[in-house]
């Protein structure tokens, strides 16, 4: 029905300050100031205090202080503040303590680029490049001197992570996002950095810290060692070699391949490689024991390759003649001493499972010192692992052939020398996935280096750390659930964590070393806690400065601070016990279960800060820090295509928040399945705006027909009439959907619910009945009392179903509806009112409906053909028997307004319904055509129920 004009007889047409314009980014900042000068953050604490509720404890996965959010930063704290926001008006005290990741490369990064005089970076951080210019100056360096004290290097990029965090801090407040922003944890806050350290000495204390030799993933441009977090693979061109190491002892050849005569020809054992430069670190080929090996005779000697690559490999080698003369498995070949293609070593095959014929030729050139299946098989053969490469990337002054060369331009030279000798078979180029640092975008090397690890695999007790991990992840709860494969993955072939880092800017690795036996002192767990202590009063700065002797004593003479940093994927993984233990309003009081009810974070830290989190949790407390973990995925533009500034499809928040407002960019969270990558763009905005619209719509109508309607004019839920009742069952179930779907985090179903109801149930089916009521009956009267209420129910309802997503919107509506004294955010889900009849009402109404949407078929039939104008010129009858012939009768002449028609007539019959055009006079004011009009001289263009809703001496008439 539309909403019908004002005339001279006037109809209950109302207005409401809720406008039907958000004009969000606007005002958007009023509200959010409402909400902070009002302190309803603390208010609500206070009261989840006051009312003992319980507590659900989502754990902020810190962002990096470092550089704006970007559009993935904004979904992320919106789905948060989400879960919180449900979570509370569930009736739980869900705090939020937003945090951020300070130390590590990244920062290091930017203050050795202003300390350069990097041109960008000044730009960009003028307040501290002026700081290093009047640093130079005070202490007589010159402009351009880059070695500045390590202590003034962690002041300037304490301070640079404390500036990054206010400009980040300014953007997720605008979000809308609810929390304790003066108060949020920083890794580098000095209570925060002691407590890192207590975790790993409680790590050392459990016996999980070890100390080796181990090939690491190493950044020449870091200058360090890097974690599996921290590598990302890309395609790379590389040289693929294949290369010959002789066999020394041909009757030991003989013998392995069963007696066969091999005569004076030169044999040799083929690997394929597609690093080069490693091959000066070779100490072993390595085969498969169950793989068959060929012998066979070609032009260019006897070679040994595996059976499956055989002709592959002849054919990149230009070999056409050729004859197998004998074959081995890979057992019989161990043992077999082969030389070096270019050094005077001699090298044996030895056995190696990791071995496999999928592609080169089966045997596998091994350098303990370059690959961690390499070091793995090494130890079993206890061969050295002899690293020639240092820290810069370049081989050290002993490496023959190679001294001071990088490992990158030495490829070519060891592909040359490999010719000058004779042992190159072939150079091939080979486009491969290869590992590269995830800041420098540059590509890594393995190389052995003595770093401290966590030991996965060592055994503590009746379990190993990995053991502990797997049995965490099997406890832990996921959304979705395919994330439970992925971390398992992550578990399963994890290597040995590398805690160690070489840099200026990171929480200390507070150990003390023997300087001749590099052993950690004795006393280690007693003295990391006293350093700690300072640490918690001075911050990181209190172990550098430190003098070893105010500790040790005459010890000092014979130890050595350990001058490395912790990962920082360390600091972030043990805030768990750094941050959720250590504050009050986070701490559930029981240590025996997880720290946090929720981690969630992008799909990247299932390799991240999942799995970070999860090793330190279990090497310390033995289980998982979360019962629950979600995963959203990676936010992309409308093509599905990764955003990048030189593809020019990069959505900022900021701007789509400046155009639409936040609450626009919250509701394209919620609308969307975040299990899988998200997409983002203009057409995209445009279609959550639309629905934004219809919503607001909706909600303006609600509070326009509400605005002389007040809690004390409720009508009784038992006096509703029956449609109203039916209208409030139909509340309550969506209320249950809505709030189970919050419960499960798919909140994107629960956006579709609500703009379902809003269109559907209520745009299209209840309120476009009740508009009747609503205008044309008395203001007072029981009809329009009874609407009213409902419409209340379904407002105090809706109003909080929205309130987590649309938050701004949902606090401008309560204002409207409840008043400026209290907030929708220190509210709980709305109670509506149990209906006694309520499944006779949705049977009775199921049949109700269909017979409206027949009805409605048939009538644009009759509209069609130019035989009626709008459905109220419609009569219907209706002929039914049974049941439903009684649940038809039993609406009366409330059916007639269900359909809303002018007449509807209930008769006993095979069901079947008859519509036909209205023969009687139309009503002016309520658009009835009823056989009343032009009875009544007085106003002789009035039906008799609008006369008497006008003139009437007190009688309400709710029908003719």
């Amino acid at each position: 029905m539309s909403d019908k004009p004002a005339n001279k007889y006037p109809v209950n047409l109302l207005d409401t300050p809720f406008p039907m314009r958000g004009d969000l980014a606007k005002r958007e900042p009023g509200f959010l100031k409402q909400w902070q000068d009002g302190q309803i953050y603390q208010k609500l604490r206070a009261k989840s205090k006051a009312q003992g509720r319980p507590k659900f404890i989502l754990h902020d996965g810190p962002p990096y202080a470092n550089g704006d959010i970007h559009i993935g930063h904004a979904m992320n704290k919106v789905l948060k503040d989400i879960i919180l926001k449900s979570k509370s008006l569930a009736g739980f005290d869900a705090p939020y303590v937003p945090g951020w990741d300070c130390h590590g490369m990244p920062i290091e990064h930017q203050i050795e680029k202003l300390v350069k005089s990097d041109k960008d970076a000044i730009k960009a951080n003028p307040a501290i490049h002026s700081r290093i210019v009047e640093y130079r100056k005070t202490n007589g360096l010159d402009e351009k001197d880059i070695h500045l004290p390590s202590s003034f290097i962690r002041e300037l990029c304490r301070e640079y992570a404390a500036i990054q965090v206010e400009r980040q801090k300014v953007d997720f407040i605008r979000l809308g996002v609810l929390g304790d922003w003066d108060n949020p944890y920083l890794t580098m806050n000095f209570k925060t950095e002691a407590d890192i350290v207590r975790t790993l000495g409680k790590i050392h204390g459990n016996g999980y810290l070890v100390k080796g030799q181990k090939p690491v993933h190493w950044c020449v441009d870091c200058g360090s060692a890097l974690a599996e977090a921290e590598v990302e693979y890309e395609d790379k061109v590389s040289a693929a070699i294949d290369v010959g190491f002789e066999v020394v002892d041909k009757a030991a050849l003989s013998a392995a391949f069963g007696g066969v005569n091999v005569g004076d020809l030169s044999a040799k054992a083929v690997i394929w490689t597609t690093t080069p430069w490693t091959l000066p670190a070779n100490q072993a080929v390595s085969v498969h024991p169950e793989f068959t090996y060929d012998l066979i005779a070609t032009e260019k000697g006897l070679l040994i390759l595996v059976r499956e690559l055989a002709e592959a490999a002849l054919k990149r080698y230009d070999i056409d003649a050729n004859e197998v003369i004998a074959q081995a498995k890979g057992a019989a070949l161990n043992g077999l001493l082969l030389q070096h293609p270019f050094l005077s070593r001699q090298v044996p095959i030895i056995c190696g499972e990791h071995v496999t014929a999928e592609a080169g030729t089966g045997l596998v050139h091994t350098a303990p010192a370059h690959g961690l299946e390499d070091y793995q098989v090494g130890l079993k053969y206890h061969l050295p692992v002899d690293n020639p490469v240092a820290n810069d990337g370049r081989y050290i002054s002993t490496t023959e052939h190679f001294a001071g060369e990088t490992v990158w331009k030495a490829n070519p030279k060891v592909v040359a020398l490999l010719e000058e000798r004779g042992t190159l078979l072939a150079n091939k180029k080979l486009e491969h996935s290869y590992p590269h640092c995830w800041r420098h975008k540059t590509p890594l090397i393995f190389r052995a280096t003595t770093q401290w690890f966590i030991g996965m695999d060592k055994q503590v007790g009746a379990e190993t750390l990995r053991d502990k991990a797997n049995r965490a992840v099997d406890a832990t709860e996921f959304f979705p659930a395919w994330g439970r494969a992925r971390l398992e993955a992550m578990i399963k072939n994890s290597p040995d964590w590398c805690v160690s880092r070489q840099r200026t800017w990171g929480v200390p690795m507070t150990f003390f070393i023997h300087k001749e036996t590099a052993e950690l002192h004795p006393r280690s767990t007693k003295l990391l806690e006293q350093v700690a202590q300072r640490i918690e009063q001075e911050g990181i700065e209190a172990w550098f400065k430190l003098d070893a002797a105010e500790l040790l004593g005459d010890d000092a003479a014979h130890y050595e601070k350990l001058k490395d940093t912790i990962d920082v994927w360390f600091d972030s993984g043990s805030t768990h016990f750094a941050v959720v233990k250590q504050r009050e309003d986070l701490n559930h009081g029981d240590d025996s279960r997880p720290a946090a009810d929720l981690y969630l974070e992008g799909s990247d830290q299932h390799r991240g800060w999942f799995q970070s989190s999860l090793k330190t949790a279990c090497a310390t407390v033995g289980h998982a820090p979360y019962k629950q973990l979600l995963t959203h995925g990676f936010v992309v533009d409308g093509k599905g295509m990764k955003m990048s500034k030189s593809k020019g499809n990069v959505v900022a928040p900021q701007q789509v928040i400046n155009q639409m407002g936040a609450d626009m960019l919250r509701l394209w969270t919620a609308s969307t399945d975040y299990s899988g990558e998200v997409s983002i763009s203009d057409e995209i905005l445009k279609r959550t705006a639309d629905s934004y619209r219809r919503i607001r719509n909706t909600l303006r109508f609600l509070l326009a027909n509400l605005s002389d309607f007040k809690a004390e004019n409720a009508v009784a839920t038992d006096s509703l009439s029956t449609l109203d009742r039916y209208a409030l069952v139909q509340l309550g179930a969506f209320q249950e959907r809505v709030t189970a779907f919050y419960d499960k985090y798919e909140f994107h179903l629960a956006v579709q619910e609500i703009t379902a109801y809003a269109s559907e149930e209520l745009g299209s089916f209840y309120l476009d009945i009740i508009k009747d009521r609503l205008y044309t009956m008395g203001a007072d009267s029981q009809g329009r009392r009874s609407a009213q209420t409902v419409l209340w129910h379904i407002t105090q309802a809706l109003v909080r179903l929205l309130a987590p997503i649309t938050s701004f919107t949902a606090h401008e509506v309560w204002e409207v509806l409840n008043g400026k004294d209290d907030s929708i955010f220190l509210d709980a889900w709305y109670v509506i009112p149990a209906v006694n009849d309520a499944e006779q009402l949705n049977q009775q109404f199921a049949l109700v409906r269909e017979v409206r949407a027949q009805a409605q078929k048939d009538i644009e039939v009759l509209r069609a053909a130019g035989d009626l104008g709008s459905s109220l010129q419609a009569e219907v009858v209706i002929a039914a028997t049974g049941d439903k012939l009684s649940a038809l009768q039993a609406l009366g002449d409330e059916l007639k307004f269900v359909l809303i028609t002018s007449k509807a007539e209930v008769i006993e019959g095979e069901f079947n319904i008859k519509v036909s055009t209205s023969t009687q006079e139309k009503c002016e004011r309520c658009w009835h055509y009823h056989p009343t009009v032009s009875t009544i001289a007085a106003h002789p263009t009035l039906c008799a129920r609008c006369d008497d809703n006008l003139h009437g001496a007190g009688e309400v008439r709710t029908h003719a």
